[in-house]
């Protein structure tokens, strides 16, 4: 692959929007002008099993969708961290909710950034925009997706089913960035 290949597994409950964090960052890359894939999968339920999907962005030509090995991981719950953690390449990103998960940093190779998501969207007065939280944190702390195709695709996809919880989502991205800001400096 060229120049620019970055990766992404974001895992969780059913529910959780992990899927929908993903396709946000496919949407966001392809408006960067990147190549993208992105690969759901799931348990039989669908709010309350399993969830995760991998995206990979490109410069060049993608040949295969499959992550091996990942530059980020965003894991919404325990047994997604406990799964995905070996995955994580050395100098990565792991991203988690703090409120959901207890994670006892074990690796010196990777950063670690615990994201009180869970905390600030029901602050913000929607639960379910935990995802959108996390995502302001992944915007900001990694160069997968620039943050303004990220705001611009929070606006566009999440704005057009859902026009009432378009302000609330662009809340929560934004509050994910300060938060990035405050906690972690490139």
């Amino acid at each position: 692959m060229g120049d620019f290949t970055r990766t992404l597994i974001a895992a969780g409950f059913g529910g959780q929007g992990v899927l929908m964090l993903g396709q946000l960052v496919a949407h966001a890359a392809m408006r960067d002008g990147h190549n993208v894939a992105w690969i759901p999968s799931y348990g039989p339920e669908m709010r309350g099993g399993t969830a995760n999907c991998c995206v990979i962005v490109s410069d060049e030509e993608i040949g295969s969708p499959l992550v091996s090995a990942t530059d980020i991981l965003v894991a919404m719950n325990k047994p997604s961290v406990l799964k995905f953690e070996p995955k994580l390449k050395s100098n990565g990103l792991l991203l988690y909710d703090k409120d959901l998960v207890s994670y006892e940093d074990t690796r010196s190779d990777v950063t670690v950034v615990p994201v009180p998501a869970s905390s600030i969207a029901r602050e913000l007065g929607d639960a379910r925009i935990a995802n959108i939280v996390i995502l302001g944190v992944l915007a900001e702390l990694s160069d997968i997706v620039t943050v303004e195709s990220c705001e611009a695709v929070v606006r566009e996809v999440l704005g057009k089913k859902k026009a009432a919880l378009a302000e609330l989502n662009l809340q929560a991205f934004a509050r994910g960035r300060e938060l990035a800001k405050e906690v972690y400096v490139r």
